[in-house]
């Protein structure tokens, strides 16, 4: 596959998403004025803030310094998670829902699809759609698509692949997803893990097992705390081989980097701004696509996966380099 080109794959980009090419506008400016409204808040960029996360509501919530750091979080763009939790005509609902209004705000939509069957090998979140129903299941909620939104495919799922039983033809149903999800208008990145998971060599070629037929490009760093110097030094290194494709990366914690856990770990940062990148490396985006201040699950003193817990989100944020 030849090396896509640089400026051209940008300009699609660019013309497909509306996104700004320019730098961020800081939060921080915002939570230092005492911001009290969305509406208020300078836009970090054109991707959408979601005025129902869990931090949005926490933020209204809080005051003083308290309101102040959750607005780092509450403010900025952040994905919404579409998985089984709900029957899968609720799902399409919920995503009909999401990206309707970021289509309405003329801004972009960031979603990540997290139900393939054997989903986290039974871990803290464990789970995912029967092997039976996968592809009905995402048939389903790519029928709520509007507009164009940024699609994470599948955290963990290729990092994984093989790891556990209950899996099934899981490149299959990554190839059928990546293929109805664009149909539907989404740009589709295939998470991939991240740097200190799989090798570059072995990344790609799982890359390669799905290809990118429909598929824009590959994520990294989803919900983990890799610094964004090492991910991208990384990335380059996957997508020298599998043909110049582009990637994302999640920001979110990753501001003080990695102390080499994974779950809830302490000390951690929230780490750069959603943003555009344009420059001459095969970087699509910095992208914030965990939540913060949502748990990792039951471990280090925090609550069951995707609940809310105000002392780390205070944490992140406090630590913030920004």
């Amino acid at each position: 596959m030849p090396r896509v080109r640089r400026r051209t794959r940008t300009a699609a980009l660019a013309a497909a998403l509306a996104l700004v090419t320019t730098g961020t506008v800081a939060v921080s400016q915002s939570a230092a004025a005492g911001v009290t409204s969305l509406e208020a808040a300078p836009a970090v960029s054109d991707l959408y803030v979601d005025p129902g996360t869990q931090a949005y509501a926490a933020w209204e919530a809080a005051s003083g310094t308290d309101k102040d750091l959750l607005a780092k979080i509450a403010l900025t763009p952040q994905s919404y998670w579409v998985g089984n939790w709900a029957d899968a005509d609720h799902s399409r609902a919920e995503v009909a829902d999401y990206t309707g209004r970021a289509a309405a705000a003329g801004q972009t939509g960031i979603l990540t699809v997290y139900a393939i069957p054997g989903r986290d090998c039974g871990n803290h979140s464990g789970g995912g759609v029967p092997e039976s129903e996968y592809a009905r299941w995402v048939d389903t909620v790519a029928e709520g698509i509007e507009g164009s939104p940024i699609v994470i495919l599948e955290p963990d799922a290729l990092a994984q692949l093989g790891d556990c039983d209950g899996q099934g033809d899981r490149v299959g149903y990554l190839r059928y997803a990546a293929e109805s999800l664009t149909a539907a208008g989404a740009r589709v990145y295939i998470d991939a893990g991240h740097s200190g998971w799989l090798s570059a060599g072995e990344a790609a070629r799982r890359l390669e097992l799905i290809g990118f037929t429909d598929a824009v490009g590959f994520a990294l760093n989803t919900s983990n705390y890799q610094t964004t110097a090492d991910t991208q030094a990384y990335a380059e290194q996957v997508s020298a081989q599998v043909g110049g494709r582009p990637y994302v990366i999640d920001t979110s914690r990753n501001g003080n980097g990695s102390n080499g856990e994974w779950c809830n770990p302490r000390g951690r940062a929230l780490g750069e701004q959603p943003r555009l990148v344009d420059d001459a490396t095969s970087l699509d985006a910095l992208l914030w696509v965990k939540l913060p201040g949502e748990s990792d699950g039951a471990c280090n003193g925090g609550p069951a996966a995707g609940q809310w817990w105000q002392e780390i989100a205070l944490e992140l944020a406090a630590n913030a380099h920004w």
